[in-house]
């Protein structure tokens, strides 16, 4: 009975406790349940959100608008960095060197660096240089599939070597000929023939005027301002260039189509015609051309590259020479020595006759290249040179991309006096400046990092990494957590 006494006024002083509980401690009460529950909820949703960045591996690929966007932002950023030739990213005089051409541009394959130059931008008629512009559209229309190497190719009247104009080079297409497209090739790479570039020209688009807009739409689309064709085969002096955008467009072509300087540039000689090529009827033997050149040609003629640097100097294996009164002596010259290619081309050439024309181009060819084998090798691209995944805090995404701003095939290193190439190259130095992590809004193109090239003093080269992409600044809970994370 006691025990039942107590228990009833136990229960009536929790009542009366309860009624002391004034409103203010009763928010108070719920408020700090409320806190706890949110700091618990808090700490949940930055756990997940820590989790997430600790799985994240990759950024979200890009759209191809924004793929498109960035492109186009970096291409008018940093423009000079995406010209076929441009100029060397540290300062070096241009050297004192003894080239007696009019002209003249020396530039590294690889990269597109010029490293010597001499009125490169004088308007000078290309000659028979005008012939690799023929040979690339044919070179484009075999990776294309609409013409083959072994292709027969009909000779139309226009390009028998007896209707060619007077004093043009040859290798003597006859009527009723058989000959392939790659032999045609090789009588415009060895023997500079006029009459193999009309062929050429008929067989590609029909007649010479629809060729020659073709080259023109070469020259178009490389942004070359100044060069322009009247005909293929560079008999007229109203074909114009200048050595800046020939050595332009030599670049463009060694780089899509290598594999023709030892099909046909570094051939040393060509005897055309041969027994197969005889027209049906004809006798293959020796022939009398005091009287001029007949239609039919039945004579084998053998005929030496007109590069006269070739097998002499090291490493050589191109690429045109070019006459007439007009334009003097023209070269475009290329060798390649222990992984690095230079490209050297000469307008203006001197010299009274043929045998000194020839002189002047080694003179002048063997000047440009011993000075650029002399001064520079080529170091492979530094494996830093990639994109490079960042973590974003605070932002609407998680992460981003930072990319080298333009890409680079080769760095172009200067000897230093008494160095090995190998010495050379392996004291060039490479630094990373990349932050760990990102927070907060960031612009598509902007810079976050660099990769800097250095040899002893010299700052080779800087390429900024940018953003690949724009992200917005998050707000809210999101911001405080990644602040907290970060």
């Amino acid at each position: 009975m006691s025990d039942l006494v107590d228990m009833n006024k136990t229960e009536k002083s929790k009542k009366n406790l309860l009624k002391d509980i004034t409103p203010v401690q009763k928010i108070l009460f719920g408020t700090a349940s409320g806190i706890l529950v949110l700091l618990i909820v808090f700490f949940i949703l930055t756990g997940v959100r820590a989790s997430k960045f600790g799985k994240l591996t990759e950024a979200v690929p890009l759209t191809e608008i924004q793929a498109q966007e960035l492109d186009s932002y970096v291409r008018n950023t940093y423009p000079e960095r995406f010209q076929y030739l441009k100029s060397l990213p540290y300062n070096l005089a241009n050297p004192e060197l003894n080239v007696g051409a009019v002209s003249a541009i020396l530039v590294d394959v690889s990269n597109g660096n010029v490293i010597y130059e001499k009125k490169a931008d004088k308007r000078i008629p290309p000659a028979s240089m005008t012939k690799l512009f023929t040979m690339y559209i044919v070179d484009e229309e075999v990776s294309a599939g609409r013409l083959h190497y072994e292709d027969v190719i009909p000779l139309p009247p226009e390009s028998w070597a007896c209707n060619m104009p007077p004093h043009s080079s040859l290798m003597f297409l006859g009527k009723g000929q058989v000959v392939t497209l790659e032999e045609l090739l090789l009588g415009l790479s060895i023997c500079s023939g006029n009459d193999a570039a009309y062929a050429i020209a008929y067989t590609v688009s029909g007649n010479m005027e629809s060729f020659v807009e073709k080259m023109n739409q070469v020259a178009r689309d490389l942004g070359l301002e100044y060069t322009h064709f009247v005909e293929a085969s560079g008999y007229s002096e109203d074909n114009i260039t200048t050595a800046r955008e020939m050595a332009t467009f030599c670049r463009v072509y060694l780089q899509r189509h290598p594999d023709s300087l030892a099909r046909f540039h570094s051939v040393p000689s060509f005897t055309y015609p041969k027994a197969q090529n005889m027209a049906p009827g004809d006798k293959y033997g020796p022939q009398d051309f005091s009287k001029g050149l007949p239609e039919h040609i039945t004579m084998g003629i053998t005929q030496d590259n007109t590069n006269p640097l070739l097998g002499k100097m090291e490493g050589c294996d191109g690429l045109k020479t070019g006459y007439i009164d007009e334009s003097g002596y023209n070269l475009a010259l290329t060798a390649m020595r222990n992984g690095t290619r230079f490209l050297a081309v000469t307008l203006g050439g001197r010299g009274s006759n043929s045998r000194e024309g020839q002189a002047n181009r080694v003179k002048d060819g063997t000047e440009l290249m011993d000075f650029a084998f002399g001064s520079f090798a080529d170091m492979r691209k530094p494996e830093e040179l990639k994109p490079y995944f960042v973590k974003v805090y605070g932002a609407q995404e998680m992460a981003v991309n930072l990319i080298p701003a333009f890409d680079i095939e080769t760095v172009l290193v200067p000897y230093v006096t008494g160095n090995s190439i190998a010495e050379n190259i392996s004291q060039v130095q490479v630094y990373l400046d990349l932050p760990e992590t990102l927070h907060g809004e960031i612009v598509q193109g902007q810079t976050y990092g660099t990769v800097k090239i250095m040899l002893t003093n010299y700052v080779l080269d800087e390429i900024p990494l940018v953003a690949d992409r724009s992200i917005k600044k998050a707000h809210g809970l999101r911001a405080l957590i990644d602040s907290m994370l970060d």
